[in-house]
């Protein structure tokens, strides 16, 4: 029987792992497993299916991470099920859902399988996509677009661009950035530093999004944002993804944004596209987080603030953000859950002048990030962000304490 990929970290601690699980009463799971390796599929597709329910058997940080574990085994056994039957794209969805969803324990098996199963996913639509298309016929995902600054004002929140603006630098030194920006805390624009990213170009490239990422799947969050009732999370293949951020009316009260998510650990070659800015390493810090952030005109990540230096690249398309100092905490309304602690009850677009009196006098800076450059936001301020358009950026987090909140 052909072997589509290899899995030497399963085949090593594959005795051990179940053991474990039938320690913590996983027995049908492992009969389950047994059965998928003598090959029966549907086997395998119950294994799956019964670490997935103790994935959701409660909240996230009270499931056992030997389920983790589980559910990336079990992903693997019906992978190879699918690619026997010639099934690729099913194999890849399935390892994805393995990379999103499954522990660290057999994470390089499932990495090396999708890069091999990918190839094979990709051979199944080569008769159908178009060979060879020259820049001229590239479908664009985000065409230049000139605002008109009185349009502008009407979408943004009141007083937007006519306080402090924040303050861009070309090519800015590393020293220069230390010492006038990183030092004492203040955000700044940094144009001309990514230039020579093969994202720039490649990722308003609608073809190449397909073709390297089309067959991938990807969680994604659908509603206004995370503060409101309606918000929601899918899990989608990437090119109906595209699809949705495409057909989205700036109007839309439901966009869909793949946000804060690790896809360049996922997606290798979207990782190739892009470099990791000197800036991240200031000050012996090193890099904690790298996201990405894809959506629609009309996305909005509302007023919080996070623990770690941050940098956002703005890649295809323009946003607009606002920031206030650290020192304004109290006067942002923070929330008191725990969970929330780090986002204001402020709604910038619709704000209470009753319950929240302080917030209309404060002094804040702003500006729109266009493409091609990135900002510097330091830790603890607040920031508000919307994109303007199709928007495609990255954060990088660096500091020297790990942690993890809610970015841009």
């Amino acid at each position: 029987m052909e072997t589509f990929f290899s899995t030497p970290i399963l085949d090593q601690e594959s005795s051990a792992l179940l053991k474990t699980i039938s320690e913590h009463g996983g027995y049908a799971y492992v009969s389950m497993v047994a059965q998928a390796v003598a090959g029966d599929t549907r086997a395998a597709e119950a294994a799956r299916e019964m670490a997935w329910e103790q994935l959701h058997s409660g909240p996230w940080h009270s499931v056992l991470p030997v389920w983790r574990d589980a559910y990336s085994m079990a992903c693997l056994h019906v992978a190879t099920h699918h690619c026997r039957s010639g099934e690729f794209k099913e194999a890849l969805r399935v390892l994805d859902m393995g990379v999103i969803m499954g522990g660290p324990l057999l994470r390089k098996d499932l990495d090396s399988a999708i890069e091999k199963v990918s190839f094979r996913a990709r051979g199944e639509g080569e008769n159908d996509e178009r060979s060879g298309a020259s820049s001229e016929s590239r479908r664009r995902l985000v065409s230049e677009e000139e605002f008109d600054k009185a349009e502008l004002l009407r979408i943004l929140p009141n007083k937007s661009l006519s306080c402090k603006i924040v303050v861009k630098r070309s090519a800015l030194s590393l020293e220069g950035f230390l010492r006038e920006y990183f030092l004492p805390g203040s955000p700044v624009i940094i144009t001309d530093c990514m230039a020579h990213w093969p994202a720039r170009t490649k990722w308003n490239d609608i073809d190449y999004l397909e073709k390297v990422a089309g067959d991938r799947t990807v969680p994604v969050e659908v509603g206004k944002n995370y503060l409101c009732p309606e918000w929601k999370q899918e899990l989608i293949p990437f090119s109906q993804f595209l699809e949705r951020i495409q057909s989205t009316g700036k109007s839309s009260n439901v966009p869909t944004y793949l946000a804060q998510h690790p896809l360049f650990d996922q997606i290798n070659e979207l990782r190739k596209d892009i470099c990791v800015p000197d800036y991240c390493f200031a000050a012996g810090g090193e890099l904690r987080s790298l996201n990405a952030w894809f959506g629609p005109a009309g996305t909005v990540t509302p007023l919080h603030h996070d623990p770690h230096h941050n940098i956002l690249a703005q890649v295809v398309g323009k946003k607009y953000i606002r920031l206030y100092p650290a020192s304004l905490s109290e006067e942002l309304y923070p929330y008191t859950e725990t969970m929330l602690w780090n986002s204001s009850q402020v709604d910038l677009d619709h704000i209470d002048e009753t319950q929240f009196p302080k917030v209309n006098g404060l002094e804040f800076f702003d500006c729109i990030l266009n493409e091609g450059e990135m900002i510097y936001i330091p830790p603890k301020w607040w920031h508000y962000v919307r994109s303007l358009s199709i928007s495609l950026s990255v954060s990088f987090w660096w500091g020297s304490n790990a942690g993890s909140s809610t970015s841009s």
